[in-house]
């Protein structure tokens, strides 16, 4: 007898920091259904992106590959149509796929081609079946109206109601209206808690906001300034949103008797720093916009599980693949997160590396103990240049005696020793990434830096 296939549900949010879920230690009532699933399945306890900024995280998603390999190294750079996405992959195999809300793989600055306010063309979603998506959600919404569109190029709108409730009455009437002869892969790609552009700030119901106007101050933004002390109760109230509709999502999969056979992951894009460590939210290698949070539940993934081993979003295709039994093709970077949640295999990665654009040019290290980031300050301002055969050291964090990263090692002679390691490990990053080996230059003396 053949064994069944797994459905798979993956609930993606946009720039949600880890410390917003209890499951990670927020005090504050936010996320009781991600708690829930936490307990069910298994929660990753040191999960990062590989690139913090929208689309190209997204395109590493979407193919198991680096930003650069794609060429969608910054937000603006469309997902080349030959490449082999993750929903080709499950078309292939007999799932039907669909895909809800904001794409960000479409327009391209470099081609004048800008689609936030239009359909998505066919040959550029990626490959996706069914579809009821924006490229740029924030550009084609605002919180309480906007418009998505279908397959067929269909405006889909509404009006009234908050966006992600909105979402989330789709993704239903999706799997209620599925072909149920087949497995589904329902790919759920929200805004929230990523901030409404042209409104500077997330916006949350306001009897969400309301709720959370008391919460602790995230040691990592504390004293630094940025916009966080505005926003950060909307923030929350957005999280909130996200986590009572990942509570819808649940009970229809419970009502149509499918929950044991559909895994069910969630994570975010990146997170953020609220302007504390440079001009904009994102785009740095500090815990605050690298970390995030990441909880699977559904067949193999069971047992209220902690897992401390190192996990990126260069894992998701992989594991998206493995939970279908479809062979990894081996030019995808990461890995099946099922190893580590099954087993502690001997030679998993105990570091993540992610690429870093737009504000600046940076590449970055991280394992348990540093974080280690080199960078171009000023030749790759605006995101020009993809990469460069040299950089210069630019932070150096201990993570367990400094865990807010507020004290930069970068230039201080007694961790010679530990920056020559980690360049040296951030070198062979960067050639596993298919980037040429750069130099590395030390850092001059920044004088007091975060």
């Amino acid at each position: 007898m053949t064994e069944k296939k797994p459905n798979i549900v993956f609930f993606f949010t946009d720039q949600q920091r880890w410390d917003t879920c209890g499951c990670y230690g927020q005090e504050l009532p936010v996320t009781p259904e991600l708690d829930k699933m936490a307990g069910e399945g298994v929660l990753f306890e040191n999960a990062f992106t590989c690139q913090p900024v929208c689309g190209p995280a997204r395109a590493c998603i979407q193919t198991g590959k680096y930003a650069l390999e794609t060429g969608c190294f910054t937000n603006g750079i469309q997902l080349p149509v030959d490449e082999k996405t993750v929903a080709h992959y499950f078309n292939e195999n007999g799932y039907e796929t669909s895909y809800i809300g904001k794409w960000h793989l479409a327009s391209d600055r470099r081609k004048n081609i800008h689609l936030g306010k239009l359909p998505v063309p066919r040959n550029l979603r990626g490959g996706w079946q069914r579809w009821l998506a924006a490229d740029v959600l924030e550009s084609s919404s605002h919180p309480y109206e906007g418009v998505m569109f279908d397959e067929e190029g269909n405006s889909r709108e509404f009006k009234d109601r908050f966006r992600v409730d909105v979402q989330t009455d789709w993704a239903i009437e999706y799997l209620r209206k599925r072909d149920d002869t087949k497995p589904f892969f329902l790919f759920i790609s929200y805004l929230e808690p990523h901030f409404q552009n042209d409104m500077g700030m997330s916006i949350a119901p306001p009897e969400l906001r309301d709720k959370f106007k008391d919460y602790k101050i995230p040691g990592d933004l504390r004293g630094l300034g940025g916009t966080w002390e505005k926003e950060y109760p909307d923030y929350l109230g957005c999280c909130k949103s996200l986590d009572m509709n990942l509570g819808r999502i649940r009970e229809e999969l419970r009502k149509q008797g499918i929950d044991e056979d559909t895994l069910i992951i969630f994570t975010s894009d990146h997170g953020s720093h609220f302007k504390t460590r440079n001009s904009e939210y994102k785009r740095s290698c500090h815990d605050g916009c690298l970390k995030i949070p990441m909880v699977i539940c559904g067949p193999g993934f069971k047992g209220g599980k902690k897992v401390e081993e190192m996990a990126s979003l260069i894992d998701m295709a992989p594991t998206f693949l493995n939970a279908a039994g479809i062979e990894k093709p081996q030019y995808m970077k990461g890995r099946p997160l099922h190893e580590i949640s099954e087993g502690n295999p001997v030679d998993w990665p105990q570091e993540v590396f992610a690429q870093i654009s737009e504000s600046h040019l940076g590449r970055a290290v991280r394992t348990k103990k540093w974080t280690y980031a080199v960078w171009l300050p000023d030749r790759a301002r605006g995101g020009g240049i993809p990469s460069s055969d040299f950089y210069i050291e630019r932070y150096l964090y201990d993570n367990e005696n400094d865990p807010h990263q507020r004290n930069n090692l970068v230039t201080v002679p007694e961790y010679d020793s530990v920056r020559e390691e980690l360049a040296v490990l951030l070198k062979k990053k960067m050639l596993e990434a298919g980037e040429m080996e750069p130099r590395i230059y030390p850092c001059p003396c920044l004088g007091r830096d975060y």
